[in-house]
Parts: C-alpha cells; structure tokens; sequence
C-alpha cells in the first residue's frame, strides 16, 4: 500500500508530504485548492506522461516521490524481477519534471524507462475517476477480471501454455513437412550430388596438404640439378677427396722426418677431408628429399583440379565439401524417413490441439458460470446506488481459438426498462459510470484489483442516500484494499479513516498562492464536514449534522 507521498515544485505545490495509512483516506477541500494537482503528481510517480507545465513557475524541475508496503507476494515484485531491480519490504519510485520537458525515473534510485515506471504503477495503484478512460475499457481487461473473480487465474495461465505448446508443435510439422517437400523436389539432384562426392571422398585440409606437397616438389625441381653437380664435385672422378688422401698418407710417412712442419698440413687436411664427407652426407639427403615421380605430381595436380572444380560446382570452400556431403546425405535420409517423421508430429499436434480443446471448453464453461455470480453480485450492489432499474451484464462472445481461450468478455450495462443493452463505457452516462464503476470494484476488490485504488470525485453529481450508499461501499471495499477517496460528499468523508483537508493559502504578501494538505480530526473534521454540508457559511445545524454523521460512520 501507499504509505508517504511527497511532492516538490509540482504547479501550485512548492512542497508537501502526506503519510497514508491502510483503510480509507478522504481529500476535500473547496474546488480549485488543488485536488487534482495532488491526483496529477500521484500519477506522474506512477509512469504518466510528463510534461514542462507541471514544474512550478521558477522552478528548475518538480518531483514527486510514492513509497509503498510491499507484501511478500506483491505482484508487483514480478515487475521488479523483471526488470532486475532489487526492493526489500520497502518500494520508492521517484520522478523528476524538468522544466524543459524532460523526465527521469527512478525505483530504488536506481534509473529506469517510463515504460518500466508504468508497468510497475499498474501493479501498485489504480486510479479511477467519474471519466475515467482506462478501467474496463479493453475487453482483455474484463476478461481478466472475470476470471479472477471466479478463481480461474490458474486455469487462463494453463490454457496460455497448452495453446503455446499447440503453436510449437503446429509449427514443427509445418517445417517438418516443408523439409520434405525441399528434399523431394531435389532428390534427383541430391542423389547425384552424393554419388559424386562420396566418389570424389573429399577430406577436411586435403587442399592444403596436396598445394603443400606441389609447392614443395616444384622448388625441387628446380634445384635438383645443382644439388646433383654438388655432389659429382664431391664424388665424383674430379673430386679433391682421393688426392687429399694419397697427400695425407705421404706427408704421414714423412711426419717423423719433420714433424713440425708437416703435423698442421696432414691436420687441416684431414679437417678438409671430413668437412667434404659432411658436404656429401647433406648433398645425398637433399637429393633424396628433390627426387620425386613426376607422376607423383601429375596425380597432385589432378586431385586438386578436381577437388576445386566440385567446389565451385557447389559453390562452397573445398574444405567444406565433407560437410556438404553428409548434409545432402541427410537430406536424402529425410526423405526416406520423413514420412514416418511426419506422422508422429501430426499425432503429437493433434494431441496438443486436443488438450487445448479441452481446456479451452472447460474454461469457458467456468467463465459463464462465473458470469453468473459476477452479474448477481454486481446488480445486488446497484439498488443502494439507486440504479435499482438498471442491470449489469456480462457479454461473453465465442470466438477463434486464442491463447485466452474460445470467449470473448465485455461488461455491458441496461440503464432503463426497454433501452437496449450496450458496452458500460458507451452506455453509462458520468455519473452512472461512476456508480457501475464502485460496485464492480466492491465486488472484485481481493481479486483482480491493486492493493491500491484511488476514486477522484466519483461521488460527484450525487448526494443524500445515494452518497452515503457511495460511502458504505468505499468503507466495506477499504477493510480488503487501500482506498483514497477525493470527494466532495460530506457522507463519504464522515466515513473515512484518515481525512485530509487540501487549501489553497497566499504566500509573500498574496504575490503567489500554494497548495497544502494536512489531516485533520476531532473538532477540525467536523467543521470541514460542516462546510461541505452547508458551504461558505458553517451553521450550527451544519456542525451538527456533520457530528451525526461522523457518529453513524463509527
């Protein structure tokens, strides 16, 4: 429930708090102190749209701050949760008006879209006036409503899975026969396609490792000439390696004779003599790895052609022609196995249809019952309302199968014998709709309602035992929901649990006024009472009519 709101810089108000309490609170106050400012800020917190004319004159911005109670099972936390916003017991919800048209939002201080704002102002107050456009207008929303007041939330909520399911499983034969359809026409196609490939059997890095090996024999080719010179030099009949050897021996046989001189040429000779093996070990291995079978090559050479020639037939990377391959093979296999396929998704379709069916036609047998009690409980509360020659009427349509069901749901309303019956926002004049309205919402108020419900002069064009009736009804629908009742009738007020008086007072020499609202008892409440019963001058007969009906209200 509401618990403070606070306004700043908002038209007329340059700054006022107001701590609410659960059961009924009553705002009066003489036309033109600023009722409706206050209702204007309350619903600017709750997401309604900004604008610069709500800043007060010299005023930079306006903002208004609502805190709530928040019960553990608050609809509104599903709100929260969704939008990743964290709230203990304790919701704050804050909107700044700038000046030039600008707004922000904040719940918890942390920022949010309007759109947020909105949906979670929704789950936490409604505002209803004698005008008012957005209750009961949508057919969705009676629908709802209806099957709150009948315990069938449960039952709508299932009927939206069976339905979704029924759309998935509708949907999956449809792509499921779609598919074969796609692979029939291209079976021919298909089946020579993967004749193709699997002959063809293309790998995954083939391309790479056949240019790979072709880049490597062509370099080869080219230099397997002068390796093979290297190594006739080396080995062959001119080769320096049998000289140098015949010199070795000679100059060793002589080494004794003059060891000094000849010790370093036999020495680097033999150096010389091992680095020429070495030469020719690494000449040989290098001609191993260049000698290749040109057929070799010619074989490479095709592959590859091949392999790149079914790649652009198929228009796909060589290295995915593999994958294509397995693909059209399960195409084909699709083809062969779809019709069985099919088969078992009908039959899982039509079980889903059948289930929804079901449900469907249980839920709208619950609906009409329902309607039942709701047009019966509604039409008892309109004889107090003094609309006892009028009726309430729930209209439910058959419709196409849906995600809410086969009905569609309208409140419809006979204000006099022999008119005819139409929807309750066409028909109902101000003040009837204003009667329509409160007795719907004494009969829906633990179901389907806020915890929060506001009536801005509901009660307007009315007065006597119609106004009391008015009063009774708003005091019986505060014992299950908070209501915040703007009023001028005196038998409402005296019926209230908190009254708070809204005055308009002069500021600084009477140069600029401002709204104040405080909450007044004993003797304060009995004269505001009095003034709304007698007007400008209170008598004492007004004071004591409005002392006998704060006593019959308590």
């Amino acid at each position: 429930m509401l618990t403070r709101l606070s306004i700043r810089d908002i038209i007329l108000i340059d700054r006022l708090d107001i701590d609410f309490g659960s059961g009924l609170a009553a705002l009066t106050g003489e036309t033109g102190a600023g009722k409706s400012i206050v209702l204007d800020a309350f619903a600017l917190a709750l997401g309604a749209r900004g604008e610069a004319a709500l800043v007060r004159e010299g005023a930079a911005q306006g903002q208004v701050i609502a805190v709530f109670d928040l019960a553990e099972a608050h609809r509104a936390r599903r709100v929260l949760a969704d939008n990743d916003l964290r709230a203990e017991d304790e919701l704050i919800v804050r909107r700044v008006q700038f000046a030039d048209g600008r707004t922000r939002a904040f719940v918890n201080d942390q920022p949010v879209s309007v759109q947020v704002l909105r949906a979670l102002g929704a789950a936490l107050v409604e505002i209803h006036g004698q005008h008012d456009e957005r209750a009961f207008v949508e057919a969705a929303t009676h629908r709802v409503l209806l099957d709150a007041f009948g315990g069938n939330d449960g039952a709508a909520a299932d009927l939206r899975r069976l339905w979704e399911e029924r759309r998935a499983r509708e949907a999956a034969v449809a792509a499921h026969r779609a598919d074969v359809a796609r692979a029939e026409r291209e079976a021919e196609w298909l089946r020579h396609a993967v004749d193709e490939l699997q002959r063809l059997a293309p790998e995954t890095g083939e391309e790479t490792a056949l240019a790979e090996r072709r880049a490597a024999m062509t370099q080869a080719e080219k230099v397997a000439e002068d390796l093979r010179d290297a190594h006739q030099a080396v080995t062959g009949p001119q080769s320096p390696v049998p000289p140098l050897a015949t010199a070795v021996r000679r100059l060793d046989r002589r080494a004794a004779q003059a060891p000094a001189l000849i010790a370093p040429a036999v020495t680097a000779i033999d150096a010389a003599l091992a680095a020429l093996d070495e030469a020719r070990v690494h000449l040989e291995q290098a001609l191993c790895v260049a000698d290749y079978d040109p057929r070799e090559l010619e074989r490479i050479e095709e592959r590859l052609f091949a392999l790149r020639a079914a790649a652009r037939k198929y228009n796909v990377p060589v290295d995915e022609l593999a994958a294509l391959a397995r693909r059209h093979q399960g195409d084909l296999a699709l083809i062969d196995a779809g019709a069985e396929r099919l088969v078992a998704l009908e039959r899982d379709a039509q079980a889903a249809a059948a289930r929804y069916r079901d449900a469907a036609q249980a839920l709208s047998a619950a609906r009409r019952n329902t309607a039942q009690k709701l047009d019966k409980s509604v039409n008892a509360e309109l004889k107090a309302l003094k609309l006892d020659r009028a009726q309430f009427l729930t209209q439910i349509e058959r419709v196409d199968e849906g995600a809410d069901g086969l009905d569609r749901v309208e409140f419809w309303v006979l204000t006099n014998p022999g008119t005819r019956p139409g929807p309750l926002m066409r028909v109902s004049s101000g003040g009837e709709l204003a009667r329509f309205l409160l007795a719907l919402k004494v009969v829906l108020a633990d179901r389907g309602s806020a915890p929060t419900l506001v009536f801005d002069e509901i009660d307007t064009g009315v007065g006597g035992a119609i106004a009391d009736a008015v009063g009774v009804r708003l005091a019986r629908l505060a014992a299950r929901v908070q209501v915040i009742a703007v009023t001028h009738a005196p038998q409402v007020a005296a019926r209230a649990d908190r009254h708070y008086l809204i005055t308009k007072d002069a500021l600084g020499n009477g140069k600029r006024v401002a709204t104040r609202v405080v909450e007044v008892a004993a003797e304060r409440r009995r004269e505001e009472i009095a003034r709304m019963l007698a007007g400008a001058e209170i008598t004492a007969e007004a004071r004591a009519a409005a002392e006998r009906l704060i006593r019959a209200a308590g």
